[in-house]
This record gives C-alpha cells, structure tokens and sequence, in this order.
C-alpha cells in the first residue's frame, strides 16, 4: 500500500463504515479507481489545480465529471454567490434571480420559450419524460445514451435492478448514429412512443442528416424530442449541440456547465410543451436555492463576455490532435477509443491486444496519478487550463503510452500492476 495516499486510504476505511460505496456518485467510488494507490478524496482546488487530502497536487482533467468549465473557484462566481449569501439562500417566496436567469437562458438556448428549474440532471429528465407523456398521452420511450439513475432512464441497461417489469416494457433503447434502430421502435409500437429522448454527441459526431433524420421523425408521429444536454450544455456552443449543429428539439435539459459546480439544473423547451407543467407535477423545495442561481447567471453573463467556449475548444483541439498522433504512432488504435469534440475529447481505454479493459485502464490511471495528471478517459477542459497545462498532459502522454504499448507486446502488462485487482470502468459522468 503506497504512503502517498495514506490518509486517502484511511477516509475511505471510514467512509464505508458510513456510506454502501463509499461517497455519493458512482464514478467517485473506490471501486472506479485502482485500490490502494490512488488519490479518493479532494482538500482543495483552485484554478486547473486540485489538491488531495495527502497533499498531492494535480492538473485536473476531469473537472467534478464536467461541471467545472471556467476553473475552480472563479473569482466571478464566488465574488457572485457570496453577495447572494449575505441576502440569503431560500426564501417562504420565490426570488428574482428565478427569472433573470431564465431570461438568460432563453437569449443563449435556441429551444428554449420556458424553463423550469431542479437541482440535478435526472430531478429534470425524469421532469421532461412525465412531461412528454402527459401532453401526448402515451407511454413508451425511446432513449440513446445516459439519461441518469430514474427507473425509466436504467430500465433497458443492466442497472436496472429494483426496476419493475411493467416499467422496463416502456423503455427501449436505440443506438446513436444507427437511424434504423430508432425507426424499428416506432414501427413496434406505433402512435405509443410519447418521447424520444437522447444525448446529441457524446464520443463520436452525429452522422450527416441523422438528428435531422430524428426531427423529422418526431415531428410527423408527434413524438416529443428531447435533447439531455447536461454533457455537452455550454461546452460544445454557449447553446449546446443544438446551436452547433442547427437542430432544435421541443425540450432540452441542461445542468452541469451552466453554473460552475453549483447544482442547478433545468429543463428548457418550446411553450405549448412547456406550459402543461402548469398541471404535471414537477416541483422541488431548492429548485428556486438563490445561490447556485446566483452562481448560473455570473457564469452565464461570463460565457457572454469572454470568449471561454473558443478557449475550452481551442486548447481542447490541440489535446485531441496531440492524443490522435501520440496513439497512432505506437499503434494503441485497437487500446484506445479517441474522439470527441475539442470541447470534452476522450481517449477511452478499452479491451484490446489481448487484455481486458480493466487491466488497460488500472495501469494506465496508476501511472497518471504518479505523474500529477487526473484523468478519467474524458478530458473536461476549462477556461482555467492554459497551453502549459495541455503541453504538459501531452508530455505525460508521449511518456506512459510506449510504455503501456511494450508492456502490451511483450505481454507484461500485468506484471506491471501495482493493485490488484484491476478497478472497475464506468464512463457515465454522473
């Protein structure tokens, strides 16, 4: 057992005394990170930078699975929610700053008329699926990529233990860029599909004409189109993939990106399909929490002001590239899924050249943290991260990976492995 994360090996002794995994999100257990020898538990962070409980400093490439988009602790945003904290957090009424960032909202989204406001991604999936089915008066849905952890969302996935039956034979998945596969659920159950609801890039770019495909789709069976932008919402465009690849769905769902950390997310989307919300439930005390509202409009009116989507996309850009050439070059094509947009690119490991996916990815995280780098295959990039910061990553890079590239052919990758066994992969970022 390494020293160096000691007193991270110690919370986490405490922690599962506490809590069944460990911590609150999945990608943050023990069980994603290789077992002894590495960083589980923040003390701070500031900037690119975040530091861990044993003192150990790193340039962070994940970003609290992508909500950090301009750096941790921005100035503009501190300076914002502290104002706010001395007026207070929550009220017996609802606060201006409600509607003042709603209006943001809807200058900077291009399908966005209303909003309504939660506090995470799946209070407002679970809002636009209840939503989609009551105004159309149908049951089924049909869903692409990770939507979060409602019965409906995991019913067709493996996760869905503690799923009813009943609710399972309403969920029914189709696979990105694969248009037949979406056709084939409307064919199965016609007039019955209520809502499709699906993540419009995540590793790899839609297909020439395939959202425009589903448009039109749901618009001639009068089917509701939701994009879940919690991923790609103010990363990919100040309006997310719906401004950056001109396809307008009737309702969308943001959070993560929007404010910075602080959790606050909501569902956006035309009028006529927003306004029954008058009539479906969907309502949560901390919806109107003045802080992370506080803290979404200086991050907003900052994303208006400052070019951070070009910066998050140009150094993005220079990452990718710099990924492409150093995998090619030591042929790790079959090890390594690279792609992405220069917003969020990933270099995902995988099963290949006779080793499986956890074994790859346990020896390449354990030389990661050693260097000072936290990455988890996705690289959420930041206003806050310089060149330096991405020239160095790529150094890192162009050191480990003919490393893990001999080890793979001369078949001494396991040898190689300071823990045992090999971490579990995940690559939901929620």
């Amino acid at each position: 057992m390494s020293t160096r994360y000691a007193r991270s090996e110690s919370l986490l002794r405490e922690a599962l005394e506490l809590f069944p995994t460990g911590t609150q999100t999945a990608m943050k257990s023990a069980a994603s990170f290789p077992a002894g020898i590495s960083p589980l538990f923040v003390q701070k962070a500031h900037g690119s930078r975040i530091w861990d409980v044993d003192g150990n400093e790193y340039v962070d490439f994940v970003g609290a699975l992508g909500p950090i988009t301009l750096g941790y602790n921005d100035p503009d945003i501190t300076a914002a929610v502290r104002e706010q904290l001395e007026i207070g957090v929550l009220f017996s009424l609802s606060h201006p700053l409600e509607w003042e960032v709603a209006r943001l909202l809807r200058e900077m989204i291009p399908c966005c008329e209303m909003v309504r406001f939660g506090k995470n991604g799946s209070d407002m999936t679970s809002t636009a699926i209840r939503l989609a089915r009551a105004v159309t008066g149908r049951d089924h849905i049909a869903l692409c990529g990770y939507h979060g952890w409602s019965d409906w969302s995991v019913a067709p996935t493996s996760q869905n233990v503690g799923v009813p039956q009943a609710v399972q034979a309403l969920s029914h998945a189709f696979i990105y860029n694969d248009f037949d596969s979406l056709d084939s659920i409307f064919r199965a159950w016609p007039n019955q599909v209520a809502a499709v609801i699906m993540e419009p890039m995540r590793v790899e770019p839609p297909q020439h004409g395939f959202l425009e495909a589903i448009r039109e789709l749901c618009t001639q069976h009068g089917t509701v189109l939701v994009f879940d932008e919690i991923v790609t919402g103010f990363r990919l465009a100040d309006g997310g993939a719906q401004e950056q690849f001109g396809v307008t769905p009737d309702l969308a769902v943001f959070a993560k990106g929007m404010a910075n950390g602080f959790p606050l997310s909501a569902l956006v989307g035309r009028s006529e399909w927003m306004k029954p919300l008058v009539k479906v439930h969907a309502s949560l005390t901390y919806g109107g929490e003045t802080l992370s509202l506080a803290a979404t409009k200086a991050t907003l009116e900052k994303y208006r002001r400052e070019p951070v989507i070009a910066a998050i996309k140009s150094r993005g850009q220079r990452l990718l590239d710099g990924i492409v050439r150093l995998v090619k070059s030591h042929e790790l094509e079959e090890v390594f899924v690279v792609g992405g947009d220069p917003a969020l690119p990933f270099m995902l490991p995988r099963e290949g050249l006779g080793f499986s996916e956890p074994e790859i990815r346990t020896w390449f995280l354990q030389e990661m943290f050693e260097r000072g780098f936290l990455v988890l295959g996705a690289h959420a990039i930041s206003f806050a991260h310089t060149d330096n910061d991405v020239d160095r990553l790529l150094a890192a890079y162009a050191d480990v990976l003919p490393n893990l590239a001999t080890a793979i052919r001369k078949k001494t990758l396991l040898s190689l492995l300071k823990t045992s066994p090999p971490c579990h992969s995940t690559t939901n970022w929620r």
